[in-house]
């Protein structure tokens, strides 16, 4: 993958001062260290930063058609380009390079607008059309790759990642507590909220199209070119189990294979779960041999799956490489993670996958296979079982007795809750009951026990299911399953599992990860199966498992899901480093002022008191994580004097001198 940014001036022909486009470039160095590129005309600015991986003598950016009318600079992968070009090459297409990036011109050409229809991959791309004056700034179907925009008076600015934007010295980095609210709920950003004021993120399916207006200005529309949908409830595909077994082998067979096409090795993630393990035998399969793993270690025996990713190590023949994390690590780790996910990090098993990307770097590596989206699909979280069951209280039409048995639940554990209200209305936002309403109301607790009155006020207005922009009315004539399952692919996918365990923590460390279950094949075939296929009593990812007995041990194939997670208390060993103390102290978090002093203060000590491993303390330890991380964020990229962090992220961002930010016309 790469990493793309630029800007277009809304009003003219004006172009950005050169040294600042590569300054923007230079800001996501990481993400392509390989080469730069560069293009300016008619008001637009763009730049590419490379990570070579297909295409390595010819595919430098930005690349065009023939003509060199249509400009392209794009990040990520399209993994059936060789089918695409000889499809394009058959209606008189003619490429010069060997490289996927030089399909987007040809593709355009040739459809326009449809051209979506016909990307399978993942990608962020910047498309200027020099004939009719139109910019395109599309981003894939599951929000694989991230492109954040952001407008300043008259200029529209986009890239990567939010530091290519603040680079460009237009945006002043200030805290939109919108965002800071996602977190809270979320784990993550989901879009297009961001942390911050005046950034979006562009929502996955989702293109702005910039054309040109005949007095030489330009207008901007966030355009649609593809949705998540299932069929509607009862019109699933019912063909015979077996069947529809053998498709989903071949189907994802096939994307993994796809996965596998690079001019440079490819290596997966192993966990030990049924997913990374099924990628990893599917993947040395297809290779006739064993290809390169890697495994986290947590430190903790109630945590570790270094075990089960030992036997399919050894069922495949695999020699893996083992990451060892611990509470260490995650102080040692924290302050890159929050530089490269750009917003506060709750979820502590994020830094560990860090550290698994920077050893897939270190070893010479570019391309790694992950089995995340399986989870999504096929409701492999524990909370739709839960969900399921406390379903059960609702036998009688009207009352819903679950919610007291939350209430209750909540009450014994010395928990606060929401009003009634609130409640109602993130359910509304969802188009009814959801899972996700359990484990987001859980992580949400936070919020009640360390918002501060400003954050409160945007708690108390702000319900941030509304924000993410869901399609509750083609989301009601699907199953329930189906409607939770949309839920998670459209918050928790993008939000967390692509953001801060993904894409961002990849690219830090130049390592682009590949998804073989967001294959747009596997993607339409399993949503389209009966539901109880998918959760077949309390048996999660039912049609995933039977696949998975023809390629590893039993004992996997139908190992219970266990939440990768690491420890939530690694920051309150007896000896932290200096900046965990600053960055808690009263005058750090009166500074910023997102957060009850007091309050923090309190649950700093008093959670020593609870139960190990009880929900209570496990949501104390979340939120003070969340606490420290929001406060770290602030430290990056806002205002450096919070506390004594390492150098590598010390000092905040500061804009650049804005009379050299614009030169000439073009």
């Amino acid at each position: 993958m790469c990493g793309i940014a630029g800007a277009v001036d809304l009003t003219g022909g004006r172009l950005l001062s050169p040294d600042v486009l590569r300054g923007m470039a230079d800001a996501i160095a990481h993400r392509g260290p390989d080469e730069d590129g560069y293009f300016q005309a008619d008001g637009v600015s763009l730049a590419n930063r490379r990570l070579s991986i297909v295409g390595l003598a010819d595919g430098r950016q930005p690349i065009s058609n023939e003509d060199g009318t249509i400009s392209v600079v794009f990040n990520g992968e399209l993994f059936d380009y060789p089918e695409l070009r000889a499809k394009l090459e058959q209606r008189g297409h003619r490429f010069r390079t060997h490289c996927d990036t030089e399909i987007f011109p040809h593709l355009w050409e040739e459809y326009g607008e449809r051209m979506f229809d016909h990307l399978h991959g993942q990608y962020a791309v910047a498309l200027w059309d020099s004939k009719v004056k139109r910019l395109i700034l599309a981003r894939d179907r599951f929000g694989i790759c991230p492109l954040y925009w952001a407008r300043r008076g008259d200029w529209l600015l986009f890239g990567s990642e939010i530091k290519a934007i603040l680079a460009s010295g237009m945006v002043t980095p200030k805290a939109d507590l919108r965002g800071i609210n996602h977190v809270f709920t979320f784990l993550g950003t989901p879009g297009p909220v961001t942390c911050f004021d005046g950034v979006s993120i562009l929502t996955p399916g989702h293109y702005l199209d910039i054309p040109h207006k005949p007095d030489g200005s330009r207008t901007m529309r966030d355009r649609i070119h593809f949705e998540i949908d299932f069929p509607d409830a009862g019109h699933e595909d019912r063909r015979d189990d077996k069947v529809l077994i053998d498709e989903l082998d071949q189907r994802l067979l096939a994307a993994v294979e796809r996965r596998l096409r690079a001019d440079v090795p490819v290596v997966s993630y192993l966990s030990g779960g049924v997913d990374s393990s099924l990628v990893v035998a599917m993947a040395c399969k297809i290779r006739g041999s064993a290809i390169p793993t890697f495994t986290i270690r947590v430190d903790d025996p109630n945590l570790d799956e270094t075990s089960q990713a030992d036997i399919v190590s050894r069922h495949l023949h695999c020699n893996p490489t083992i990451v060892n994390f611990g509470a260490d690590e995650v102080l040692r780790t924290y302050p890159r993670l929050v530089r490269a996910a750009e917003s506060p990090v709750i979820d502590t098993s994020c830094a560990a996958l860090l550290l698994l990307a920077q050893e897939v770097h270190h070893q010479g590596y570019k391309v790694a296979l992950s089995g995340d989206g399986a989870d999504e699909w096929l409701a492999g979280y524990p909370w739709y079982k839960i969900h399921k069951m406390l379903s059960w209280f609702d036998i009688i039409p009207g009352v819903k007795l679950s919610d007291a048995v939350r209430r209750l639940f909540l009450k014994l554990g010395g928990s606060p809750t929401f009003p009634h209200d609130v409640i109602q209305r993130s359910r509304d936002a969802l188009g009814g009951p959801s899972p996700w309403m359990d484990i987001y109301g859980l992580v949400s607790l936070s919020k009640l026990r360390f918002f501060g009155p400003e954050l409160r006020e945007v708690m108390a207005a702000n319900i941030p299911y509304a924000d993410v922009g869901l399609n509750l009315d083609r989301a009601k004539r699907w199953d329930p399953l189906n409607r939770a399952l949309y839920v998670g692919a459209r918050i928790h996918l993008p939000g967390l599992q692509l953001h801060a365990k993904g894409d961002r923590i990849g690219m830090h460390n130049s390592v682009e990860i590949r998804y073989p279950f967001l294959d747009e094949d596997v993607y339409s075939f399993l949503a389209g199966i009966n539901p109880r296929l998918k959760l077949r009593g309390f048996s999660d990812k039912h049609i995933l498992r039977k696949v998975a007995e023809r390629y590893l041990p039993k004992e996997i194939a139908w190992r219970k899901k266990a939440m990768f997670r690491a420890p939530f208390d690694s920051f309150h060993c007896e000896r932290p480093p200096a900046f965990v103390d600053q960055l808690f102290s009263p005058e750090s978090l009166r500074k910023t002022g997102y957060f009850d002093v007091e309050t923090v203060q309190h649950w700093r000590k008093a959670f020593r008191q609870m139960r190990l491993g009880s929900t209570q303390r496990t949501s104390v330890e979340m939120g003070l994580a969340g606490v420290l991380s929001t406060q770290l964020w602030h430290q990056t990229f806002i205002d450096g004097s919070l506390a004594d962090t390492p150098k590598e992220i010390a000092g905040s961002y500061q804009p650049a001198a804005l009379s050299h930010v614009a030169v000439g016309s073009g």
